[in-house]
């Protein structure tokens, strides 16, 4: 099972009120929602035991960040994992943490693939004491003996990743899923904890959360233009000019960094070609493009941000386009 890589980034909105059966909340209101679930494969399963725990946009540090899916040792025989999803509430969106217990609760209707279709989990089921996993929506390797095969209807409705709000999924707990939200649970473990941590600190991790402003585009030549300044206005016709200079040549620059990295990404679309990829392959491709346009966008828009600070502040009289140091 392979996920749909969606190039958008959705503004929160409408007033619908979320319906949740959830065991916790992070105490934050976040008034973007999480860009759509991107592309990505699954490893395979290192041994007996280990469930699987997809993937998930967390927040932190201004912008969301990509926690990878990750196969973790249950922390107890018989227990499944409910993941987390985000839903929109009258005044943001906020993050409904995930956690173990004897039955799947409600997470958001949210279709994560690998089994995690909305409701339930359809990607193994425990068989006194000993998980048997269904090879249909997970990769294993020889050492995994209880295994098996079998299809079910998936979800559909795109890679949505939030519930409720302008845009979500429309879905409600249902009374199985309240009733296993009622149970006995157990937090994420150690392993999901440190793995979050490390998502966080991994700048390529990183989300363009920029209000809306520009989706999750994967290559330079999918970006909007380089936006330009307005034209400064200090009463000093000489500064102005300077300030001008400096604008136009950050601009070039970063137009020249657009160019440079989309030839470098053409230039690896035609050896790939040359090879006949598979599909996992070429998603990888467009996944690791996609993370390095976004770097490039998020890196020039602080540029931007900080020529316009340092020149409304009278620095940047000096230098060229990277806007000097030094007060006029």
């Amino acid at each position: 099972m392979r996920l749909r890589f969606v190039r958008s980034l959705l503004l929160a909105g409408g007033t619908l009120s979320l319906v949740t059966a959830s065991f916790a909340q992070v105490g934050i209101s976040v008034n973007v929602a999480p860009p759509e679930l991107p592309v990505y494969e699954q490893p395979v399963c290192p041994g007996d035991g280990y469930i699987w725990t997809p993937g998930y946009w967390a927040w932190g540090d201004g912008a969301y960040y990509w926690v990878s899916g990750d196969w973790v040792m249950a922390p107890e025989a018989g227990f499944l994992w409910t993941p987390g999803y985000w839903g929109w509430r009258a005044d943001g969106f906020f993050f409904n943490e995930g956690y173990w217990g004897l039955g799947v609760g409600f997470y958001g209707g949210i279709n994560y693939g690998f089994g995690y279709f909305g409701s339930g989990y359809e990607g193994g089921r425990w068989d006194n004491g000993h998980f048997f996993y269904n090879t249909a929506y997970n990769r294993v390797g020889a050492g995994v003996r209880n295994v098996y095969s079998a299809r079910v209807s998936e979800a559909a409705g795109g890679r949505v990743s939030f519930n409720g709000g302008k845009g979500g999924i429309d879905a409600r707990a249902t009374p199985q899923e309240d009733a296993a939200a009622s149970g006995r649970h157990i937090a994420p473990v150690a392993a999901q904890t440190q793995h979050a941590q490390a998502a966080r600190s991994d700048p390529q991790q990183r989300s363009v959360a920029n209000h809306g402003a520009s989706g999750a585009e994967v290559h330079p030549r999918e970006l909007p233009a380089v936006a330009r300044s307005a034209a400064p206005n200090t009463g000093n016709a000489k500064l102005d000019r300077q300030y001008q200079k400096q604008q136009d040549q950050l601009n070039a620059r970063q137009n020249q960094e657009r160019q440079k990295l989309q030839q470098t990404q053409d230039k690896e679309h035609q050896q790939q070609a040359k090879q006949k990829p598979s599909e996992a392959k070429t998603q990888q491709l467009e996944q690791r493009h996609q993370q390095q346009t976004q770097h490039m966008q998020q890196t020039h828009t602080q540029q931007a941000q900080q020529m316009q600070q340092r020149q409304s502040s009278g620095g940047g009289s000096r230098g060229g386009g990277g806007g000097g140091g030094g007060r006029h």
